[in-house]
């Protein structure tokens, strides 16, 4: 039996074969779920379909009704729906499957993360195919019968009524989650609140675009769909604002450096292994907010650079049997002695990483011990991410 497999190992992990049955358990019961939907809502199925073609039939002029051109449309088009209301309605069940199966490998921190996100983005789906539905239906089906040209009787196929509605469900659907793309955009530091404040004008144009290509070629349902999509933006801008300050107000009291992104308080300049600096000076006054900011991607690399290049140094000096050259302005005594195993080296500098305040950079770090470390260095690694996440 191998190391990895051992029980008495804190970090052994399941064998892929393990993963593959639990994936298949949950789907055969997300299958299970839909297929008990469906038998719900069979019998109902054509008083569904006479609910969802309610805002057109409402718009049509008296005597014109939505007709069936294929011979088996007035059974299969019905069951389509009512398949595809059971999924809608089990999607709840559905996420909470993903889910049980996909929390066990994340940490704590991504937890509480993940958790009110998916939430939130079941119920702002749910909203976008609402407000489809009572708000864009009826003022486009009126735009479009108000259009209909004299001697032409508009008489709606039920297929392509049903394949109609269901694409402008899920675009609403989908544009109401923009919040929650920018929140999480915002929390992985990939962008900043005032970064997307000052794309506002490309993405009300982007916005635009999106609903020329995801709705019928009508100004009307156009708008509909673009204007929601710009205010749920900034919706996701004031949210991620207040995710920063709340990030900002733990920071302070953990004593952690802020987020990116932020107006983080000034604080001394602490020198890294290479010379460098966890924050770098912006301005010389002492009162402006902006004077220190957190060390960028591209910087924190130059460091880690330098790292590997004193690492070089210290190892070329032991093989010369010569003592190591001591930087300018540097004892012997700062110097740290190079580890023999690269893996207990990066546990080295995933500790440096973090007294230097750099969480990112440090987690990075420590997720390649939990890769390439054996059972002792995995439970290290473990027991340093649990300290970051208890900041």
């Amino acid at each position: 039996m191998s190391l990895a497999m051992q029980p008495d190992d804190p970090g052994a992990e399941q064998p892929f074969i393990s993963h593959l049955v639990e994936l298949r358990d949950r789907l055969i019961r997300m299958l299970i779920a839909i297929g008990v939907m469906v038998l719900v809502l069979l019998p109902f199925a054509n008083g569904l379909y006479a609910y969802v073609a309610a805002p057109l039939l409402a718009q049509l002029p008296d005597g014109n009704t939505m007709i069936a051109t294929q011979v088996a449309s007035p059974f299969l088009t019905p069951f389509k729906l009512a398949l595809i209301a059971a999924v809608f309605l089990s999607m709840p069940y559905l996420l909470y499957q993903l889910w049980a199966f996909v929390a066990p490998g994340l940490y704590q921190h991504e937890k509480r993360l993940a958790v009110p996100l998916l939430v939130s983005s079941i119920f702002l789906f749910y909203l976008g195919m609402l407000f489809a539905y009572y708000v864009v239906f009826p003022l486009v089906f009126a735009f479009m019968v108000g259009t209909t040209p004299d001697g032409v009787a508009m008489m709606t196929d039920i297929s392509a009524y049903l394949d109609f509605v269901l694409t402008l469900f899920f675009a609403f659907g989908v544009a109401f989650e923009i919040p929650i793309a920018t929140i999480l955009l915002v929390a992985i530091g990939a962008v900043t609140p005032e970064g997307l404040a000052h794309k506002r004008p490309y993405v009300i144009v982007g916005a635009f675009v999106v609903g020329m290509f995801l709705t019928p070629p009508d100004v009307i349902s156009q708008t509909l769909l673009a204007v929601p999509m710009w205010l749920l933006f900034e919706l996701g801008i004031l949210l991620s604002r207040v995710l920063l300050k709340g990030r900002l107000a733990e920071d302070s009291d953990s004593g952690e450096p802020p987020p990116a992104g932020s107006a983080p308080k000034p604080l001394p300049v602490t020198p890294s292994a290479g010379g460098g600096a966890v924050g770098r000076e912006l301005s010389p006054g002492l009162d402006d907010p902006d004077r220190w900011r957190p060390m960028t991607d591209a910087e924190m690399e130059t460091e880690l650079d330098l790292i590997d290049a004193e690492d070089a140094r210290l190892a070329q000096a032991a093989k010369t049997n010569a003592p190591p050259v001591t930087p300018a302005g540097s004892s012997a005594a700062e110097t740290p002695a190079m580890p023999v195993d690269p893996v207990e080296d990066k546990i080295v500098r995933a500790n440096q990483l973090r007294d230097l305040g750099n969480d990112f950079a440090a987690r990075q770090m420590l997720y390649q011990v939990l890769e390439e470390g054996d059972a002792t260095q995995r439970q290290v690694a473990r027991n340093i991410l649990n300290q970051l996440d208890e900041h």
